[in-house]
């Protein structure tokens, strides 16, 4: 039984004598292919894998450095020095302290706010258009002063009004144009409070074409409507004004600001912040319990999905959360046999390994002893400075974390090498392939042809003489 030829495309041995016999192209390719597959598709999974874990490694940087970031409100004792300051009587002052305010309570008494001036013309003019006279106005507020110049162009009311809030140098006197039933009137209000705080107005042009609008000591061009005035106080019997309502420099470390007078002394209450510190564990709480669901999925088992997180078994990630609990969970020297853990606190562990806060044990301890909370995460061994170490070690350049990355980046080097050292093989194997079936296919074709031509040269041959008998 005889086959036909298998004809092949251009590039192999064609033109041979009686035509190819191989398909040297897809035979080389088929064999190349099924020698590279397997080896292939081992680097491409292990590449996978450490491409995986390598981004993995990365999450795990940024989980645990977010989290320290979260221990700067807990992790020294500075971060226990906020203080509050709390008034008995809201309406009539507030105040805030800082960490050099003297913990204690003060009576306060408030007999008279500081006030700005503010003054009226008396004298009324039909419109602010009206025309007033012109001339040099110097204008005074306290030591500080300024002039402006009126002319044919701005001689009105508002004009000069306008030329007031526009000068150049101006401390802070607003000038507004009023107008009522009698006319038009010019108000002059300073913006600074206090007595020292006062308005003068001079003409100093050595004429009187604006003396309507001079004021001075006994002057009756303007009324009076509000008189520039300190306040007057009293912080633990010891009086004190001031040309603000808001004094900062009568008790060490706290500003108050006054608001109304008091019929009766108030209370200033200067105490740890304790609301601030309970807020701050209450997020320190939160960060950490974001930090464990962020290292289960890395390193847990989803068994409904029957996955591995990427890092399950990892020895990085696993000591890490080994000091991590380790140091969270510490008895800490805190000078109190009471309040020496997080659970002493109100911080308990729940069975997904997430913490939970009871807030009345908290406040409890905040109130009873704030020495004790203070040191229990910011003292020597505390949980958020013995965290912040735990952390800064993990993180460090040449620790476990860093060392696992560098290791994951060297194998995915070394599988690219790999990768790039197969394609390089199989291009050579190719070219000794195609080089080999490409001589057998010559080979066989001029045998192919050589067979043709012996059939043809025997079919011409005469019948052999047919034998007689004798």
């Amino acid at each position: 039984m005889s086959t036909s030829p298998v004809s092949i495309a251009s590039g192999t041995s064609a033109g041979a004598a009686g035509g190819s016999v191989i398909d040297v192209s897809t035979l080389v390719s088929q064999l190349v292919a099924a020698t590279q597959a397997p080896q292939e598709a081992l680097i491409q999974n292990q590449t996978q894998s450490v491409t995986s874990e390598i981004s993995a490694v990365g999450q795990l940087k940024g989980a645990l450095s977010t989290f320290q970031s979260s221990l700067s409100s807990l992790d020294t004792p500075s971060a226990f020095g906020s203080l509050s300051a709390t008034s008995s009587d809201t309406a009539a002052f507030s105040a805030t302290a800082n960490s050099g305010a003297t913990l204690g309570s003060y009576s306060v008494s408030v007999s008279q706010l500081a006030q700005a001036q503010q003054i009226v013309s008396s004298t009324a003019y039909s419109s602010g258009s009206t025309a007033v006279g012109t001339g040099t106005l110097q204008l005074s507020l306290g030591s500080s002063s300024f002039s402006i110049s009126i002319t044919s162009g701005n001689d009105t009311l508002s004009g000069i009004a306008a030329a007031i809030n526009s000068a150049s140098g101006n401390p802070g006197i607003e000038a507004s144009v009023v107008t009522g039933t009698s006319g038009a009137h010019l108000v002059l209000t300073s913006s600074l409070t206090g007595a020292a705080n006062s308005i003068a107005v001079a003409e100093t042009d050595s004429g009187n074409g604006l003396s309507a609008l001079t004021y001075g000591s006994g002057s009756s061009n303007y009324t009076q409507q509000t008189a520039a005035q300190d306040a007057s106080f009293s912080i633990a019997g010891i009086s004190y004004t001031s040309a603000s309502n808001t004094v900062t420099d009568a008790l060490s470390g706290v500003t108050l600001s006054l608001l109304a007078t008091t019929t009766s002394p108030a209370t200033l209450t200067v105490a740890d912040n304790t609301t601030a510190i309970e807020s701050n564990i209450q997020a320190f709480v939160s960060a950490y319990n974001t930090l464990q669901s962020g290292l289960a999925q890395l390193g847990g088992y989803d068994a409904t999905t029957n996955t591995a997180g990427p890092l399950m078994g990892n020895a990085a990630l696993t000591g890490a959360q080994s000091q991590i609990r380790a140091a969270l969970y510490n008895v800490v020297d805190t000078g109190s046999s009471t309040y020496n853990t997080l659970a002493s606190i109100g911080i308990t562990s729940n069975s997904d390994g997430s913490l939970s806060v009871n807030t009345a044990t908290l406040s409890a301890a905040l109130t009873s002893n704030f020495s004790a909370l203070s040191n229990l995460f910011s003292g020597t061994g505390g949980v958020a400075s013995g965290l912040n170490t735990v952390l800064g070690n993990e993180l460090a350049s040449g620790g476990p974390i860093d060392s696992l990355s560098q290791t994951l980046v060297k194998q995915n080097n070394a599988l690219t090498q790999q990768s790039q050292k197969l394609n390089q093989q199989m291009s050579v194997l190719q070219a000794s392939l195609t080089q080999q079936y490409s001589s057998l296919n010559a080979l066989l074709s001029q045998l192919q042809s050589t067979s043709s031509y012996l059939t043809q040269a025997f079919a011409t041959l005469p019948n052999a003489p047919k034998g007689t008998s004798g």
